[in-house]
């Protein structure tokens, strides 16, 4: 059966993607390439020592999203929240199609598969 809904955990230097349809996963990982390693605050420096945003980076999760019914934004700290923003501003069709936007630490990809199933099954009925 062909995956309608899609979980994306996303933080600032990776995506990962997973296809959920009735009862199966499938993940696809994307990594941003020009992300530094590591970003540190130091003491009397200008800036917050957070990353800036990457829209390339925003711009190929959100094509990767395209064809998908209903998406479940999820991750650590404000990626998925600027992520969701992006979408609003820049790909307006695929925000009309967001169900959710939840935290989620570092999951494993069983743990995320599992969530995302349990999350669309849920979901689905208030969707359809």
């Amino acid at each position: 059966m062909k995956a309608t809904h899609a979980c994306v955990w996303i933080d600032h230097r990776e995506a990962k993607i997973v296809s959920v349809s009735r009862d199966a996963a499938d993940e696809t990982v994307l990594h941003d390439q020009v992300a530094p390693r590591h970003i540190h605050h130091k003491a009397d420096t200008i800036g917050s020592g957070k990353a800036a945003p990457d829209h390339a980076f925003f711009d190929e999760v959100a094509a990767a999203l395209a064809t998908y019914k209903g998406v479940l934004i999820v991750g650590p700290g404000q990626a998925r929240t600027q992520f969701a923003g992006y979408v609003t501003d820049k790909h307006p069709l695929l925000a009309k199609r967001i169900w959710g936007i939840e935290p989620m630490d570092h999951p494993t990809d069983a743990q995320l598969a599992a969530s995302a199933i349990k999350y669309f099954h849920a979901e689905d009925r208030m969707h359809s």
